[in-house]
């Protein structure tokens, strides 16, 4: 029995100094904090947690000297795993706080909105986050108006792009039918140029002579034609039955 008493004792005293080495950690990275020097206040709260890792305050310390640095991701992750952390609500709400902030700057504005929100129904009177919200809310309409405006140029751009592409194939269409056209009309003003075959011109001599070549050859024509015609009808025998 006195041995264990002996035991539990020594343990208590463990865990005091364990305790006392980490608020003194703490206590160390705070001062260094004050004073701007993020980078140690950093290690000194790395320290504090080496004892305890599951010390709220380290943690939460260790968070905001990491925002100090820009290092937004890893501050976020360290706020959100302390979103489940058994505190009250006003330390609660500073997490969502210190998490919009760190979203803010990562120009993450919907989710850092969202994390005002939070930090507002835990702590109602937190007038640096209704503030807070108000600007990350006026930013994102400014950044979708924005992104609207960028729209509506390249539709724009888009647009004329395509009516100069539709002006340009029509007026190639037009030059296409003008120098059909213009072939046409000089095929056309060719072929009116081009010579013409003359006519022969005859003597009133040459004229005669041939119409009465035409004559005579229609009369010997005539002429063969009662002959056949006449000597068929010698031939020919009609029977009587």
């Amino acid at each position: 029995m006195k041995r264990f008493a002996l035991s539990l004792i020594f343990v208590l005293i463990a865990i005091a100094l364990f305790a006392q080495s980490e608020k003194k950690s703490i206590r160390q990275g705070n001062k260094e904090f004050k004073k701007n020097d993020f980078t140690n206040s950093e290690i000194s709260y790395r320290k504090a947690l080496e004892k305890n890792p599951s010390s709220f305050k380290g943690n939460f310390n260790l968070a905001d000297a990491l925002y100090k640095q820009d290092k937004q991701e890893e501050s976020v992750k360290l706020f959100d795993g302390l979103t489940s952390a058994n505190v009250d609500d006003a330390q609660k709400s500073g997490v969502y706080y210190n998490m919009g902030n760190s979203y803010l700057k990562q120009q993450k504005l919907k989710e850092s909105i969202e994390s005002y929100k939070k930090a507002l129904r835990l702590n109602p009177n937190d007038s640096d986050a209704k503030y807070n919200l108000s600007e990350a809310q006026r930013m994102l309409k400014q950044q979708q108006q924005q992104q609207q405006n960028d729209k509506n140029k390249k539709d724009n751009k888009d647009n004329k792009d395509k009516d100069n592409k539709d002006n340009k194939d029509k007026d190639e269409k037009d030059q296409d039918k003008k120098d059909d056209k213009d072939k046409d009309k000089n095929k056309d003003q060719k072929d009116k140029n081009k010579p013409q075959p003359q006519q022969q011109k005859i003597s009133q001599e040459d004229a005669r002579r041939m119409l009465e070549a035409l004559q005579n050859n229609e009369k010997q024509i005539q002429q063969k034609l009662r002959e056949q015609q006449a000597k068929a009808a010698k031939v020919r025998v009609e029977k009587n039955w």
